[in-house]
């Protein structure tokens, strides 16, 4: 397809949240806000967005700063068990590998999804087949901070070993909406003229695992377009639960569950390794 053809593309899908969704004025609603797709580096023309600079090379980067900015009403981070809390706080120190599963009836709308959008934009790039991942994920983690060195947030790229494909580019951060303490997981996917933005609830379990779930109200899935200074929000029915926890082997494991309303779309499992541990155990 040509280009002109792709700027199309991109051109009715954004009318059609601009026409089916809200206006909205990011100047309130500024957990909607963050950073767009586009040419050229997200990461660095958010950190000039915010008057931050990008940490480049970070050897001991973490999606979070500390667990306990999501302390509140709700969740305490001293109830997480260890590992669990290592790895968001020193994601690089971790190796990905990953599984995946779609429901038969979703694979060719994930298809569709991944030819038309996914591939190109390298964004959301969900894996089609269990051998797609079978090397593994690289898992690069890029803090940003204020000039005082106050954490703003982080980015977290995350490749296909086997081809070098972009999978997922997001920003991560904890965040307090109005009216509610209980601080949430914010991520951020940068699409063309706008994102994609993910409101994550947390829990602890009772073995210590961390559930990340998105039940509704404000929580969940916002597609954003901007266009000059204005915006639209809609609110997509796309239901996600990660569930962080170690086996009863030590090992480290997330499930990962992508629905439609009730449907299920996906499933995606992780399997973490220290890689000091990794290297040690390798045969």
């Amino acid at each position: 397809m040509r280009l002109a053809n792709w700027a199309l593309l991109d051109r009715l899908t954004q009318r059609w949240v601009r026409t089916t969704g809200r206006p909205v004025d990011l100047h309130d609603r500024t957990w909607l806000a963050g950073p767009h797709g586009g040419r050229g580096s997200w990461l660095h023309r958010e950190a000039g967005r915010l008057g931050a600079r990008v940490r480049d090379g970070e050897a001991d980067a973490g999606l979070l700063p500390s667990m306990t900015a999501l302390d509140g009403p709700a969740f305490d981070a001293d109830d997480l068990h260890p590992h669990v809390r290592d790895f968001y706080e020193h994601t690089t120190r971790w190796r990905v590998d990953l599984w995946s599963q779609w429901s038969p009836w979703a694979w060719p709308f994930g298809w569709l999804i991944s030819a038309l959008f996914a591939r190109r934009l390298q964004q959301l790039a969900l894996p089609l087949r269990p051998m797609d991942v079978a090397h593994g994920m690289t898992s690069e983690v890029t803090p940003v901070a204020a000039p005082d060195g106050t954490p703003l947030g982080a980015s977290w790229q995350r490749r296909l070993r086997a081809t070098g494909t972009t999978v997922f580019s997001g920003w991560y951060q904890p965040i307090v909406l109005p009216g509610d303490a209980q601080p949430r997981v914010r991520v951020v996917f940068p699409l063309p003229n706008g994102r994609l933005v993910v409101l994550l609830r947390p829990q602890v379990t009772a073995d210590g695992g961390l559930l990340l779930t998105s039940p509704g109200g404000r929580d969940g899935a916002h597609l954003v377009v901007e266009r000059g200074p204005r915006a639209w929000t809609r609110r997509i029915p796309v239901h996600e639960r990660f569930h962080v926890h170690v086996d009863t082997e030590d090992v480290l494991r997330t499930d990962h569950t992508l629905n439609l309303w009730s449907i299920p779309v996906l499933k995606l499992h992780y399997r973490l390794d220290e890689r000091d541990r990794a290297v040690t155990a390798a045969p």
